[in-house]
């Protein structure tokens, strides 16, 4: 198993970066909250998780080992994939998700992309006894599902810079895909940064 990877940042895209370690470029499969926080050229280390399947060998990137290891263990529920894992993890910090789990909170679970209400009920049934108590301290009266970033526009812009867009660029980006964040929180659910990322993307690959 690949624990970790440590290396100047050679590439970056909408899901991925490439790694340079030891004159080898390893594509390292990323959530966009970690890969705003990488830059082209800058040393980076990247807790990772090595799946393997029959056709593939896939590494996915992490910010830390405690991010990779609630990745693991989600894996370890029945229907749960290395894709939606990664989506759950993209959506909430792994204290918000043991935090859920524990308090049997279905919205937060539903929140994920590709998560019902079935769904999450089962993953609660599941893995109540796997993730274990929540590590860090929260304050009272917040919320069970906490996102990752505070402000979905701070996490997409920092993405797209990330990925090598001016601010003008990603500005812009981000006010387009401004209406698609506004009717999932009007909806009650939280502005879905993957997707949101992909738009914008489409948005600037369409004005160049």
């Amino acid at each position: 198993m690949i624990a970790f990877v440590t290396g100047p940042v050679a590439a970056l895209a909408p899901t991925t970066a490439v790694i340079e370690v030891g004159g080898i470029g390893m594509a390292v499969q990323c959530a966009p909250n970690t890969l705003a926080a990488l830059r082209v050229g800058q040393e980076a280390r990247l807790a990772t998780s090595l799946v393997v399947r029959e056709d593939s060998l896939t590494l996915y990137g992490f910010a830390d080992d405690d991010e990779r290891q609630v990745f693991e263990l989600l894996q370890t529920a029945s229907g749960v994939g290395p894709r939606l894992a990664q989506a759950m993890l993209a959506t909430h910090t792994p204290d918000a998700l043991r935090l859920a789990v524990a308090t049997g909170d279905e919205k937060a679970l539903t929140a994920v992309s590709g998560i019902g209400k079935k769904g999450a009920q089962k993953l609660l049934l599941e893995l109540k006894d796997r993730l274990g108590e929540p590590i860090g301290a929260h304050a009272p009266g917040q919320g069970i599902g906490t996102a990752v970033s505070a402000s979905w526009r701070d996490q997409l812009q920092a993405a797209l810079i990330g990925l090598g867009y001016a601010t003008r660029e990603a500005d812009e980006a981000v006010a387009a895909v401004a209406p698609q964040a506004e009717e999932a929180l009007a909806a009650g659910g939280r502005a879905p940064v993957p997707q949101l990322l992909r738009a914008a993307l489409q948005t600037l690959n369409r004005a160049r």
